[in-house]
């Protein structure tokens, strides 16, 4: 007798369950796919109406910056604000409840919108930074209080200009970030993999770098990625509905 998509997502809930409710130490990937459900578009989507004529590349650059610091300024104060608008989905919900389960947890996001944050995750590497915070230029001094209405951006006390605190395109990740991450991975006894496509590296790395170390992967994914014929356990769908069901089944 066949079995019905239904039913064999509901098997694959309950195999995934159960080896997170065998895991001690639980490390979570999360990407865009999870943010995007909160209503954020992704990196590319982001260029629309005003900015459709620029291409992302020069809007997240030093290149970019210090060629036209006002452009590159006045976009991510417009992404900051719509970030603020948007809300935490279940799926950001269920990896808190998640943590609380798990004697040790870790979440790795490459997201910068601090969804996780707000949701009330703990044991967090924001990998690519958070689009909230500044820091300067020329010396990576940390900026508070910030005036961020503005068409230029301010000048640190060293005389340096003021940017995002985000990794951008050509630069390296802050180094202890990306040394916890593969520690992390490389101690985990599941992987989670969340709304991320596979592709961008070092994230695409940890893991690999799991499984190699002896962990089960699971995959929550609406699509397939390059990763997922590696995993233990997919589940195809939205996070903001698959997880909240997952938590669920792993109480049980």
């Amino acid at each position: 007798m066949q079995t019905s998509n239904t039913e064999q997502l509901e098997n694959d809930l309950d195999r995934a369950a159960e080896l997170l409710k065998r895991a001690s130490r639980v490390v979570v990937l999360t990407g865009a796919g999870i943010s995007k459900e909160s209503g954020i578009p992704t990196f590319r989507e982001a260029q629309t109406g005003l900015w459709a004529n620029y291409e992302p590349e020069k809007l997240a650059t030093v290149e970019g910056f210090v060629k036209d610091p006002s452009l590159v300024w006045t976009w991510y104060d417009w992404r900051r604000k719509m970030v603020s608008n948007v809300k935490p989905n279940p799926g950001h919900f269920a990896l808190v409840d998640l943590e609380k389960i798990v004697p040790q947890f870790t979440l790795i996001t490459q997201n910068v919108d601090g969804l996780h944050k707000q949701a009330g995750s703990k044991n967090m590497i924001e990998l690519h930074g958070n689009i909230s915070q500044y820091k300067c230029l020329k010396h990576g001094h940390e900026a508070v209080d910030v005036l961020t209405d503005s068409l230029e951006p301010p000048a640190c006390h060293c005389g340096s200009l003021i940017r995002p605190a985000v990794v951008w395109f050509g630069e390296a990740l802050d180094p202890k970030s990306l040394a916890d991450s593969f520690a992390a991975s490389e101690r985990a006894d599941v992987f989670l993999i969340i709304g991320t496509s596979g592709l961008v590296q070092p994230a695409a790395s940890f893991p690999l770098t799991a499984k190699r170390c002896g962990a089960k992967l699971i995959e929550v994914n609406p699509e397939h990625t390059p990763l997922s014929s590696e995993t233990a356990v997919f589940l195809a769908g939205a996070s903001g509905v698959l997880l909240p069901r997952l938590i669920e089944k792993v109480r049980r």
